[in-house]
């Protein structure tokens, strides 16, 4: 049989999984293109200035690592629940050695366009032009087509506010922050309260004379740790929790999440609490911010008004700072598909795109044969989604499962759009906003690989208890359906151990007794 040749862009967190799993359908010859000299993507620290997305040399992952997996790879025991992303970047190397993906990966490849081919119509294939490590222009086509190139490359630079062409100092995005040098004994403002924004805040308030950071809405704010130092994503992420909040009126849930977030630090209290309701925006996730605000290193600021003389700034409530030094935008990142036909046929308005399940473009939903994989923004980790797009993505490629017609899809992404709407606050960081547990299973559900809970109540009790109560571990979605991994059940019986090993290395594994129960 003639294989289904498939090509892979990019080979960072959402590219690695899907090599992967397209190389356990064996009518799939996989290739991954990716632009840079290594693997990693995002989490592959970048020291120079570059238009790929990288993270700051001081960034941690903000989802524990059991959330973070992918569904066969369970982190090491050793590895900190909340990895620098040296640690992350490892993970995923020793990944891609532990399933042999770099012979598939052409580093130093970057994709120029990618057209639909001249037999389309009956064949749904893909024209990509792309040039090689060499610098060689090359044409090949390919079946289908994984775009995984993440949407943090593009930063967006907010419309320019009055006066602004005054200021002597110096205005960067915090896409090119790499770290505090340079920035000692200055006066800075950070623009925008989000992870970013937190971080740079946090991190620059230890060596600059003064760091300001506005925010127009603010934000509730979330620790790492929740009750006794369990990492806040294996408390809250459950099937059990998403029954409850798919029981519970949303307005409890909001409230009770509000009483728990400032039994932390009252929001009011350091000029951080929103209008808007915990589960009506992205949240923040920040351990240190409260006590900068506290040690008076951070101080709060409405949204900028103007720019004045003197490298002032005025905000929103009237106050002036003078002597600013330097301006951080950490205003959020912008994304589009120029790759695809020059951006003319899956267009995107204010990162707002037409793509059923995040995934497949309405616009090429005649034969579905290019999906976006790692598209969406979730209060969660994006990596273990990611994996589950590939999986979904490959059962409709190579495998039997069917997708809805043009007019379903067409009506999912009308209802999803509508729902997100009713309840975030409006925002462009709002377009592919999801919850990791309900998304999860939404997907699992397409290719039947959610949990047999009915099977596993009746066979498996213990572990059923453990699947049902427990965290929403990406293992989970491996116990059963296409392509199922005989060490999912050990690795979920080993979740606490592994959590707790990095902090406690006296801790023993549990017994081999209660995991055949």
């Amino acid at each position: 049989m003639e294989k289904k040749q498939l090509l892979v862009v990019g080979a960072g967190a959402s590219g690695l999984p899907s090599i992967r799993h397209a190389l356990l359908y064996p009518n799939v010859e996989v290739t991954c293109f990716e632009k840079s000299n290594d693997i990693g993507g995002l989490w592959n620290y970048k020291p120079n200035q570059t238009d790929l997305s990288t993270v700051m040399k001081s960034t941690v992952i903000n989802s524990s690592k059991e959330m973070t997996a992918f569904s066969d790879f369970p982190p090491e025991d050793t590895m900190a629940n909340f990895m620098h992303n040296t640690e992350m970047c490892r993970y995923l190397k020793n990944y891609a050695k532990n399933f042999e993906l770099m012979k598939y990966i052409k580093l130093n490849h970057s994709v120029i366009s990618i057209d639909r081919n001249d037999d389309y119509e009956t064949t749904g294939k893909w024209k990509v032009r792309f040039t090689d490590g060499e610098g060689k222009e090359h044409v090949k086509v390919f079946d289908g087509v994984m775009l995984c190139s993440g949407h943090h490359a593009i930063p967006y630079h907010p419309n320019p506010w009055p006066g602004q062409e005054k200021f002597k100092g110096r205005i960067v995005h915090s896409h090119d922050y790499k770290d505090q040098k340079g920035y000692e004994d200055k006066v800075v403002v950070v623009v925008g309260l989000g992870n970013s924004g937190g971080d740079c805040a946090v991190e620059l308030s230890r060596v600059a004379k003064q760091v300001y950071l506005v925010t127009r809405r603010g934000s509730w704010v979330f620790n790492r740790l929740f009750d006794r130092g369990e990492p806040v994503d294996l408390a809250f992420n459950s099937k059990f929790q998403m029954f409850l909040s798919q029981t519970i009126p949303i307005q409890l849930v909001n409230w009770n999440m509000e009483r728990l977030l400032n039994l932390r630090f009252d929001h009011e209290r350091y000029g951080l609490k929103p209008k808007h309701h915990p589960m009506n925006a992205h949240i923040t996730i920040n351990d240190e911010l409260p006590n900068r605000i506290a040690c008076g290193t951070v101080r709060v600021k409405p949204g900028i008004k103007s720019f004045g003389e003197g490298n002032s700034i005025e905000f929103e409530d009237g106050s002036v700072v003078e002597g600013v030094d330097e301006v951080l935008l950490a205003t959020g990142f912008s994304f589009h598909f120029n790759l695809i036909e020059g951006g003319q046929l899956v267009t995107v308005n204010e990162n707002k795109t037409d793509a059923y399940k995040y995934m497949f473009p309405l616009a090429t939903s005649d034969h579905n044969s290019l999906a976006v994989i790692g598209l969406i923004q979730p209060i969660g980790s994006i990596m273990p989604i990611s994996e589950m797009q590939a999986r979904v993505y490959l059962e409709t490629f190579a495998g039997s499962r069917a997708l809805p017609s043009r007019d379903e899809m067409k009506d999912d992404v009308v209802l999803k759009r509508e729902t997100m709407r009713a309840r975030y606050v409006d925002s462009r960081r709002h377009t592919i906003q999801v919850d990791f547990v309900n998304y999860m299973h939404e997907l699992g559900d397409m290719i039947g690989c959610n949990p047999d809970m009915k099977t596993l109540w009746m066979q498996k009790p213990f572990l059923a208890w453990k699947v049902y109560f427990g965290p929403c571990v990406p293992y989970i979605f491996r116990l059963n359906g296409p392509n199922s991994w005989d060490g999912a059940e050990s690795a979920i019986w080993d979740v606490d151990y592994r959590a707790v090993r990095p902090t406690n290395n006296k801790i023993a594994r549990i017994g081999e007794s209660k995991k055949t129960k």
